[in-house]
């Protein structure tokens, strides 16, 4: 994953899916240093508001997950509609937020 983050010029898509992977193995300083590089890139280039949510859910943080999904639909993210079968959400799902969610999408 790291060299896909170099290789890749530092797409911020790398950086998430790296940031996800360290919060779900219980590597918090790291995904939080994740977080703060996304950050750091959204000051430069555009980045996705869907981006951070998968590195919340990783860290458990299921409220900034959800502000950060609810930022990406207000942006009409095309992404979203998958949400429904993305790996990475399922420690949301049953989350009622996360139902209204899908539902305002249309994927319920």
């Amino acid at each position: 994953m790291k060299m896909g983050q170099r290789i890749s010029g530092g797409d911020p898509i790398f950086t998430m899916a790296l940031g996800h992977a360290y919060g779900v193995s219980g590597d918090r300083a790291s995904a939080v240093k994740s977080l703060t590089d996304l950050k750091a890139m959204a000051e430069k280039r555009r980045v996705p508001p869907l981006y951070f949510a998968p590195i919340y859910v990783g860290l458990g943080d299921h409220d900034q997950a959800m502000r950060w999904l609810e930022k990406a639909y207000e942006e009409r993210i095309d992404y979203l509609v998958f949400l429904n079968v993305e790996p990475m959400s399922d420690p949301l799902r049953s989350d009622p937020r996360f139902q209204q969610l899908l539902h305002r999408i249309g994927l319920l």
